[in-house]
C-alpha cells in the first residue's frame, strides 16, 4: 500500500517544504539562517530576511541604487520639505534629537551634491555640443584666460603674456595656448568639463572649513564641531540646488536666485543660533565674506590647475 508523506516522515522534514495543490510553495525555514519560521511569517524573526523571495528584477536594482545613492526612500520628501521651505528647521530638529524621520545630513549632502553636479555637467555638455565653435583670429585677437587681479595670462595679438605666476607655470601655460583657434576652443571646453568634475571634491573639502568658521563666529552657542557641521551640510545642500537653478538660466528665477539664498541663509542662522539680530548680522557678514574670498581663491586655483594640467 502506498503511504502519503506526513509531517513525521523524514523525507518530508528534510525537504523543508509543504506542497498544497493550487497554493504557492512556502518555506518552513529561513533560507538565509535556517531559523524555523512561524506560519504565514513575512520576515524571519531571527535575521529579518523576507520569506517570500523571488528573482530580482531591473526595477529592484534601480530602487536599491536610488536608495543607496540618492536617498529617495521613505523620508526624502519630508526632509526636502523642511530643508527648502523652513530654513534651519531641519538642523534644529536634528540637534533636538528628532532624527529617525529624516535623511541623515551627510547622506543628504552627498545625494544632492552628486545629483546637482551631474545635472550641471549634462547642461554644460549639451550647450557645448549645440554651440558652434568660437574660432578666433589668434594673430589679431586678445584673449585673457586667467585674470585674478595680480595674476594674468593670455594672448595679445598672438603674443603670449603671463604675469604673477612662476616661470615654470607660465611656460606650461604657454605650451597649452600655443595652438590654433580650433585647438583653443577644444581646450576651453575640456577645461570646463574638468572644472565641473573636480568641483564636488573641492566643495567637500570646503564644508569642514565652513564649519570651522561657524565655530569661530558662533563659538558662544555651546555647540560642538559636529553640530556646526550638520548646519554646514544642510546649508551647502541649498547652495548646490541654487547652482542648478542658476545654470538652468530660468527667466526671473535665475536673476534672483542668489538673493533668495542670502535671505534663506539669514533665516536659517536665526533659527539655529540664538543671538541678537545686530550681532547675528555682523557675524554672518564677516563669516560669509571670509568664505566667499576663500571660495574664489580655491576655485581660481582649481581653474588654473585644469588649464595647465
Amino acid at each position: 500500500m502506498m503511504t502519503l508523506p506526513t509531517s513525521n516522515n523524514p523525507a518530508f522534514r528534510s525537504s523543508g517544504r509543504t506542497d498544497i495543490a493550487g497554493d504557492a510553495t512556502k518555506s518552513e525555514r529561513c533560507l538565509n539562517c535556517s531559523h524555523l519560521l512561524p506560519s504565514a511569517a513575512r520576515y524571519c524573526p531571527d535575521c529579518g530576511q523576507e520569506t517570500r523571495l523571488r528573482p530580482p528584477t531591473v526595477v529592484d536594482f534601480t530602487k536599491e541604487f536610488a536608495g543607496n545613492y540618492f536617498a529617495v526612500e521613505g523620508s526624502l520628501w519630508r526632509t526636502l520639505k523642511l530643508l527648502l521651505f523652513f530654513p534651519g528647521m531641519l538642523t534644529r530638529k536634528y540637534l533636538d534629537g528628532q532624527r529617525s524621520h529624516f535623511v541623515r545630513p551627510l547622506r543628504l549632502y552627498l545625494s544632492i551634491s552628486l545629483l546637482a553636479l551631474l545635472t550641471i555637467n549634462a547642461i554644460f555638455n549639451a550647450r557645448v555640443v549645440n554651440a558652434p565653435p568660437v574660432l578666433l583670429n589668434v594673430s589679431e585677437s586678445s584673449l585673457t584666460v586667467i585674470d585674478f587681479g595680480l595674476i594674468r595670462a593670455g594672448l595679445n595679438r598672438g603674443a603670449f603674456f603671463c604675469e604673477g605666476l612662476p616661470t615654470g607655470l607660465c611656460n606650461r601655460l604657454q605650451q597649452r595656448l600655443n595652438t590654433d583657434a580650433a585647438g583653443l576652443w577644444q581646450q576651453a571646453t575640456s577645461s570646463g568639463q574638468r572644472l565641473i568634475s573636480n568641483l564636488g571634491s573641492v566643495m567637500f573639502i570646503l564644508v569642514p572649513v565652513f564649519t570651522l568658521l561657524l565655530q569661530l563666529f558662533y563659538g558662544d552657542q555651546r555647540l560642538r564641531y559636529a553640530e556646526h557641521l550638520v548646519f554646514a551640510l544642510h546649508l551647502h545642500c541649498v547652495f548646490f540646488l541654487a547652482m542648478c537653478l542658476s545654470v538652468l538660466a530660468i527667466p526671473v528665477i535665475g536673476q534672483f536666485i542668489w538673493l533668495a539664498v542670502a535671505a534663506y541663509t539669514w533665516m536659517a542662522v536665526r533659527r539655529v543660533y540664538s543671538c541678537r539680530w545686530w550681532s547675528m548680522a555682523l557675524r554672518l557678514a564677516g563669516m560669509l565674506v571670509l568664505y566667499a574670498v576663500l571660495l574664489v581663491v580655491v576655485v581660481s586655483v582649481l581653474a588654473l590647475w585644469v588649464m595647465i594640467y
